[in-house]
C-alpha cells in the first residue's frame, strides 16, 4: 500500500523534528521533504506533489497563510496548519480554514513545542483524514437543485421508551455535533437559519482551549441567531446558538418548566472536551421529545450513542451524508446504529431544521 507522503513546513527546528518523529512511526506515512518557510513550501510541494502539508502559520519571509493558499488555489495538495493555542493562533487558524486548508493541529505548548509528541494520535489521524478525504474537499459545494432527503423507514417520530415522555420549555432544542471539517461545513448550516427560530442551538465541535471564543464571535458575524460562547449560569432561550467552550462540557438543568440552565462541567473525563455524547445525554434529560439531534462530519463516534438514545425516546434525528461530509466517521457510527431518522448532505440539513422545528 503506498503510504501518505507528507511534507511538513516549519521555521522551527524543533517543531520539524518533532513533527518528524511523529510522522515517521506511523507506518501508513512518509516525510516527502522539510521547509523552512513558505516560499520554500510552495517550491517542494510544486515539485514533490506530497498528499499533505503540514504549515506552521507564523514564518519568515512568505507567512503560511499565503502558502497554503498558494498550494490550496493550485490543487497540489491539502494543508493542515500548526497553530499556537492562543486567542492570536485562533483568528488566524480560522482565517486559514475560511481560506481553504483542511484542519489545523495546535500546539499545546505554544509556538515552539516539543510536547507536539502529547497529540501524535490526533497529528496522524488528521493527515490520513486529509490524504482520504481529498477529493470530497476539492469538489465539496452546494449543488443548485435541492437534494431529496433520505429516510431511514424504519423509524419514526415516536418514542420508544414506555415512561412518561418529557417535554421542552416551550420551544426545541437543536443539538450538532461537528468535528474534522466542521468550521467550514457548518456554514452550510447555521447561516441559514432565521433569527426567530423557535428553538435554541446547542454546538459541539471539537476545538481546543481558546478557541472556541474566536469561533463563537465568527459564528455570530455570520449568522441570523445570535452566537455565544457557552456561559454557566446562562438560562437558555430561543433564538440563540450556544457554542461548547473549549475544555469543558455543555450540559444543562432543568430549573423549571420554563427555564433551562447551561452548565459547563469539566467532568466526566472523556476524550474530547466539550464532547457530543456528554452534551446530547444532557440536552435529551431538559429537552426530552422536544429535541433534535444532528452529527455531522468528524472522524470518530462521539454522539453515536446519544443520538441514538434521542431516536428511542422519541426525539428527532439527522446525520449528515457521505457525499457531504469531509470525514464520514461521527454520522456514520450513528448511521450504522440506525439512530439516524434522516441522511441529508449538508446544505439541507438548516432547511431540515425549520421544518420540524416549525412542525
Amino acid at each position: 500500500m503506498k503510504k501518505i507522503s507528507v511534507l511538513i513546513a516549519d521555521d522551527s527546528a524543533l517543531m520539524r523534528k518533532t513533527l518528524r518523529a511523529v510522522i515517521d512511526r506511523d507506518p501508513a506515512l512518509k516525510v516527502a521533504a522539510i521547509a523552512r518557510d513558505g516560499l520554500d513550501a510552495v517550491d517542494k510541494a510544486r515539485q514533490l506533489k506530497p498528499d499533505v502539508v503540514t504549515m506552521d502559520i507564523n514564518m519568515p519571509g512568505m507567512d503560511g497563510i499565503t502558502a497554503m493558499q498558494m498550494i490550496v488555489d493550485e490543487k497540489l495538495a491539502q494543508v493542515i496548519m500548526v497553530s499556537s493555542l492562543t486567542q492570536e493562533g485562533a483568528t488566524s487558524t480560522f482565517e486559514a480554514l475560511e481560506l481553504g486548508a483542511f484542519d489545523y493541529i495546535g500546539k499545546p505548548g505554544g509556538t515552539v513545542s516539543a510536547d507536539l509528541a502529547s497529540v501524535a494520535k490526533e497529528i496522524t489521524e488528521k493527515i490520513k483524514a486529509a490524504a482520504w478525504g481529498s477529493k470530497r474537499i476539492i469538489s465539496h459545494h452546494k449543488p443548485q437543485a435541492t437534494t431529496k432527503p433520505r429516510w431511514k423507514s424504519s423509524l419514526r417520530y415516536l418514542s420508544r421508551s414506555t415512561g412518561k415522555q418529557i417535554k421542552g420549555p416551550g420551544f426545541m432544542g437543536v443539538a450538532i455535533g461537528i468535528s474534522t471539517g466542521g468550521p467550514r461545513t457548518i456554514m452550510d448550516v447555521l447561516p441559514l437559519l432565521p433569527k426567530n427560530l423557535n428553538a435554541s442551538v446547542f454546538l459541539v465541535q471539537h476545538m481546543p482551549p481558546g478557541f472556541t471564543a474566536s469561533f463563537a464571535s465568527r459564528l455570530n458575524d455570520a449568522c441570523q441567531m445570535n452566537c455565544l460562547e457557552a456561559q454557566p449560569g446562562t438560562v437558555i432561550r430561543p433564538g440563540n446558538i450556544y457554542l461548547g467552550k473549549g475544555g469543558l462540557h455543555m450540559t444543562f438543568y432543568r430549573k423549571s418548566a420554563k427555564d433551562i440552565i447551561l452548565r459547563t462541567p469539566n467532568s466526566p473525563e472523556h476524550t474530547f472536551m466539550p464532547s457530543v455524547d456528554v452534551m446530547m445525554e444532557s440536552a435529551l434529560k431538559a429537552f426530552g421529545v422536544d429535541l433534535l439531534g444532528i452529527l455531522m462530519t468528524g472522524m470518530g463516534s462521539d454522539g453515536a450513542e446519544a443520538l441514538a438514545q434521542i431516536n428511542e425516546q422519541g426525539g428527532r434525528t439527522i446525520a449528515e451524508d457521505e457525499d457531504s461530509a469531509i470525514v464520514f466517521g461521527m454520522p456514520k457510527a450513528a448511521i450504522d446504529r440506525g439512530a439516524a431518522q434522516q441522511i441529508l448532505p449538508s446544505w439541507d440539513i438548516a432547511q431540515a431544521i425549520i421544518d420540524i422545528v416549525g412542525a
